[in-house]
Parts: structure tokens; sequence; C-alpha cells
């Protein structure tokens, strides 16, 4: 088979002989020859294939390390892994989005937002099933926060979390919502992690913490672990967390369907919480309109209850402490196997 010089085969997959030549460095894709004399790369045909993916992925703007892994794979792996990757992608573009958004009016002195406030309530049950309950939240005009603890001490560092994210009950400009979130949660990863490290039998004890704070007519959200978000707008309800689980992480790479995810025996099995190590939070930053009703809870109630049944009792009921009583009471009659805190809240003009 005849070899292709670097110049024939960049014309050839519409790569630049630079960036052939930075791949080979990096042992992306190394040439089928060099020619012991000049120096020159020379490329196989066979390549041909590899190399436009390569093009196709760097034009995705995934990360080079990331590429040589998509690109070990088989087809259908690879697959899977270009749809999570780009996944993420667009989840963290759309906070940027609204993140741009905001700063573009502050800049320009454009800012029009409203002063809005939430009217909420606060409900936690211990089940039918559990001993005692791990659950725990806050809920005032400004701050929503729900936490489920695990393992042996999960009780006392659930409340730990929501005491610590519960200082930024407190006026907070909109452009330094996201820093305050960040700081707090890694603050409370701190309390926990020094708890924990008191008694070495605490090791496998964790929560999970996730909280809304409002600022004027800005949202914003830290996320870690698998409570959940919901937001009732127009009377469509919508999901804005993503659970950091197992299962998660194989529906996002397609290698899972959220109907075998129900059923899956890995389904609780979290993959970011604060459990003594350092963890990245999911931060996103929304617009928040009148007449929004918000859903915060634990695994114990959306684990239970379909998505349909809760946004119908999020839509007839009129006030938020008996949407909450409605919905601890059916994660009851599905057996109540879990802890549950929710909290429900709507968003209202101050």
């Amino acid at each position: 088979m005849e070899l292709l010089t670097i110049g024939a085969f960049a014309r050839a997959v519409r790569l630049s002989p630079k960036a052939l030549r930075l791949y080979d460095e990096l042992g992306l894709l190394t040439p089928a020859r060099v020619d012991p004399l000049s120096g020159y790369r020379l490329y196989s045909p066979d390549q041909v294939e590899r190399a436009r993916l390569v093009a196709w992925l760097r034009r995705l703007g995934m990360p080079l390390a990331r590429i040589r892994g998509v690109c070990e794979l088989a087809p259908e792996d690879a697959a899977a892994e270009v749809r999570a990757y780009w996944a993420q992608v667009e989840a963290d573009t759309a906070a940027r989005r609204s993140l741009a958004s905001s700063l573009v009016e502050q800049l320009t002195g454009k800012d029009t937002t409203m002063t809005l406030a939430l009217r909420y309530a606060l409900r936690t049950d211990r089940g039918l099933v559990r001993d005692s309950n791990q659950d725990a939240g806050y809920a005032s005009e400004r701050l929503l926060a729900v936490a489920d603890g695990f393992g042996a001490r999960g009780e006392p560092v659930s409340t730990l979390a929501v005491d610590t994210i519960a200082r930024l009950d407190t006026a907070i400009p909109a452009g330094e919502l996201l820093n305050a979130l960040a700081d707090a949660v890694r603050q409370a990863g701190t309390a926990v992690e020094e708890y924990l490290s008191a008694d070495p039998a605490d090791e496998g004890s964790g929560t999970t913490l996730t909280a809304v704070v409002l600022s004027g007519s800005r949202l914003g959200l830290v996320h870690v672990g698998d409570a959940r978000v919901y937001l009732l707008r127009g009377g469509r309800l919508f999901r804005i967390t993503h659970d950091h689980t197992a299962v998660r992480s194989l529906i996002a790479e397609g290698r899972l369907t959220e109907e075998e995810a129900v059923s899956h025996p890995r389904r609780s099995l979290l993959v970011r919480a604060l459990h003594g190590r350092a963890v990245e939070p999911d931060l996103a930053l929304h617009d928040a309109l009148p007449g929004d009703r918000y859903l915060l809870c634990s695994d114990g109630l959306h684990t239970v209850v379909p998505e349909e049944s809760l946004r119908e009792v999020l839509v007839a009921e009129r006030e938020p402490e008996e949407a909450t009583r409605r919905l601890v009471g059916l994660a009851n009659a599905g057996g109540g196997p879990d802890n549950v805190v929710c909290v429900v809240a709507d968003v209202v003009a101050n």
C-alpha cells in the first residue's frame, strides 16, 4: 500500500501539517512510518478515518486526552462517549449563558431585575421503613436547601451541611450568587470532613446537598448528589438538576434508558457527595419569574412518586404547605421506603 506524505495526508483529512505533528508528539495519530534519512512523516490511507474523527472531535472542542480515549473505543462505545461529552457541554453552556446575560445587564447598567421572594413550606418525614430520619432541610424567603445523609453518621452530617449553607440566608448581589454558593459548599464539605475524621468508624458516611438562593430575579443553584430541583412553569414540570449517581452516568453515556434505571441495582449509588473528600458541585444561574413554583426533594420522594404525579400535586394545590403534605403522603402510600424531605416554594413579587 502506497503511503501518503504529510502534505497529502493533511489535505485528505483537512488537518494542517502542524496539527498532525502535534498529534504525533502526543501519541494521538502516529505516522505509519518515518523516513530514517529525511525524517518525513508518512501515513497510511487506513489512517484517514481515524484522522477525520480526531478533526471532528477537535471541532467539538473535546480535549485531546479525551479524544485519545474515544479513538481507542469500539464505534458504539465511542458514540456513547461523544453523547456524554456533548450533554455536559450543553449543561455547562446553559449555565454560562444565564450568567453572561446577568453580567451584560450589570455592566451596561440595564439590570431590570424585579425584587422577588419565595413563599414556601418545608416538610420532612421518616417514612415507613427507616428507624431514623437522616434528611434535613431549610427554607426561607430567599434560600431553600435539602440534604440527604447516609451511613452511620448520616443524620448529623446532613444537618451540619444544611446549617452551613443556611449562612447564605442574607442579601447577596446577583453577580456574586455562584461564588457564594461555591464557597458555601466548600465550607460544608470541610465541616463534614472534619466531623467524620474524628472517628474512623464514621467512614462511609456523608450527605448530599442541594440549594437555591434568590437575589432579585436571579436564582442561583448548587447541587451535589441525587436530591432534585423541579420547576413548575406554565403547567409544565422541568427537572433542572442532574443526579450524581452511577446510573445517571450510564444514561448520559447512552448505555441505559430511563426505564431501565428505575429498577437498576445501583440506582442509588452516588458518584458525588459530601463525604470527607473534595467534590466539584454543579452550579447554575436561572431567571425566576412570578408564578414559578419550585420543588426541592430527596430521593425518598422522587424515586417513589412518578414525575407526572409530582406535577399533578404541584398544579392542583394552591398552598405550598398542602402540596408538601400530599407529596409526603404519596411517598408513604408507595411504601415509604426512605426518609423524605421536600420544599415547595412559589416565586412572588416582593
